[in-house]
């Protein structure tokens, strides 16, 4: 039975939270920013709310996707992309051809992780009608 990916009752959906809430944390962190100054970036009145979202209470709304990729020194895409892997891992696994690891009951990895290398350079993966195309 399929359950609702986005509804933090669910066990395998609070364990992506934190997972997401983790990567978050990270890169935060690498950029040197406290929660305050990540906060003022990225527009959040409250800087609890970066506090929230390290520890997997919560989502980053889609509009302020741009803010967030920007304030972490991401790119958006990949932002995007592995921001998605976490919330939505149902849509993320079509999009992206990837195993759905969700009927396995497991969560999936860090995002930026499923770039693959191809001839040295980096490759997204991308397909369109079957066709891989290079970005």
């Amino acid at each position: 039975m399929y359950t609702h990916p986005q509804r933090r009752s669910n066990e395998l959906t609070q364990k992506l939270r934190n997972r997401a809430g983790n990567w978050l944390r990270d890169l935060r962190e690498r950029r040197g920013l406290s929660q305050r100054e990540l906060a003022a970036q990225v527009g959040a009145e409250y800087y609890t709310f970066i506090s929230q979202l390290e520890t997997g209470r919560g989502r980053i709304p889609p509009d302020r996707y741009l803010a967030w990729a920007h304030a972490l020194g991401v790119d958006k895409r990949e932002f995007v992309r592995t921001l998605m892997s976490y919330y939505d891992p149902v849509t993320y696994s079509i999009l992206f051809d990837q195993p759905t690891e969700i009927k396995q009951g497991r969560a999936p990895t860090n995002g930026s992780s499923r770039t693959r290398k191809t001839n040295g350079s980096p490759h997204t993966g991308k397909t369109t009608r079957g066709r891989t195309l290079t970005g």
